[in-house]
């Protein structure tokens, strides 16, 4: 995986530990673009708050800012870093399963080793 792709994977991971972050992204997806005194408004954050932390979600690049009338801005949820994030998972996942497939064959071929039940695809 390129390097800038585990780089904003990163970011976006940052930004989405806190939960007053994701709940201003919540809030833009379900209601598109919003000021910090809208967003304010509707969450249990201050203005100040909202403002720390659509920093860091712009940083993350999941928030760009409009800029509108009279000096107020609005921000916009973007996509592309949190599917950029989603292929960095499937990546990884992708390593991991065959290094526990790997793991799994070597140690059904040791001496004693009882075979695995298949569960079909499943993960259980």
């Amino acid at each position: 995986m390129p390097r800038d792709v585990e780089a904003i994977a990163e970011q976006v991971f940052v930004a989405l530990a806190d939960p007053n972050r994701r709940a201003i992204l919540a809030e833009l997806a379900a209601r598109g673009p919003a000021t910090a005194t809208d967003l304010a408004t509707r969450l249990p954050i201050t203005r100040q708050g909202i403002a720390k932390h659509v920093a860091t979600l712009q940083l993350a690049g999941l928030v760009t800012a409009e800029p509108g009338e009279q000096r107020r801005v609005r921000y916009r949820l973007q996509s592309a870093p949190m599917q950029l994030a989603q292929q960095f998972l499937a990546a990884l996942a992708r390593d991991w399963d065959s290094q526990l497939q790997a793991l799994a064959a070597h140690l059904e071929g040791l001496p004693g080793a009882t075979p695995r039940k298949r569960s079909g695809g499943r993960h259980g």
